[in-house]
């Protein structure tokens, strides 16, 4: 498949107002993202961080300001997006390839052609061979690395990610982070990532924004200036160490880290 640029994307003043329940999810959000770049959106449960990507995606449409992604407002879902959500989504009743290959169908695109490049996506993270399996044969992690592949198989400009490895085992989130790490640089797309991992958001990202809780609002913009690839032991670093306190630091200012005197 021929690679399709990368998508900016410019978040100006968005507020979110749940009016059946009367609550303001996110305040006066700005933040723009360049083509390529890697974000991860961090903050504690309920601050927003989820509504902000569902405004992104055109999932769900801002209650005042304005989000434009490759230059056009966002009225609806803006076309060549890939989403990961936390809960994977396999169709159980179609094989690995099968499951992979559902975006291009939809779009109505010639599925045989995109075989080769579905294959080459499993192959990078760990599954070639496994093409012909169906959902319930793989494991936690193996899953998600298919849910993965089928957002990155349209070759979309920009790509959306929801706690993907949060429900899943430590060692194996840890063996995804570096795996995403391989993926988005054969690629450079547009990633927004969301989480609650300090260590994850920091070791992924270019830039870490930590959200406040709601009504949810930028606390802080970290830029991580850390060589790639990034290999697991950078978490043990001084520098890596630094930013991981910076920002226990703006929670602990939050009130959401105390530790006993």
């Amino acid at each position: 498949m021929s690679e399709r640029a990368a998508a900016g994307i410019r978040i100006e003043r968005v507020v979110k107002i749940f009016g059946d329940v009367g609550i303001t999810a996110l305040n006066e959000v700005s933040l723009d993202i360049a083509p390529g770049e890697f974000v991860s959106i961090l903050g504690p449960s309920g601050c927003g961080k989820s509504t902000l990507l569902r405004c992104v995606a055109g999932l769900d449409t801002p209650s005042k300001g304005q989000i434009v992604v490759g230059g056009v407002p966002v009225s609806a879902p803006p076309e060549h997006l890939g989403i990961v959500f936390q809960r994977d989504a396999l169709l159980e009743w179609r094989s690995v390839i099968d499951n992979l290959l559902l975006p291009i169908e939809f779009r109505g695109g010639d599925s045989r052609a995109v075989r080769p490049h579905a294959k080459a996506l499993l192959r990078m993270v760990g599954l070639e061979g496994f093409e012909d399996r169906y959902p319930s044969q793989l494991s936690g992690g193996m899953r998600q690395r298919v849910a993965i592949c089928r957002a990155l198989v349209d070759d979309p400009m920009l790509l959306l990610m929801d706690e993907p490895f949060g429900a899943l085992d430590a060692l194996t989130r840890d063996q995804l982070n570096i795996e995403l790490q391989r993926l988005w640089l054969a690629n450079r797309k547009t990633v927004l990532f969301v989480t609650h991992s300090i260590t994850e958001a920091i070791f992924l990202a270019d830039r870490v924004v930590v959200f406040s809780p709601r009504p949810g609002s930028i606390a802080d913009v970290i830029h991580v200036d850390l060589p790639r690839p990034r290999k697991l032991a950078v978490r043990t670093s001084e520098l890596f160490h630094g930013y991981a306190g910076r920002i226990r630091t703006l929670f602990e200012g939050m009130g959401l880290l105390k530790e006993d005197e």
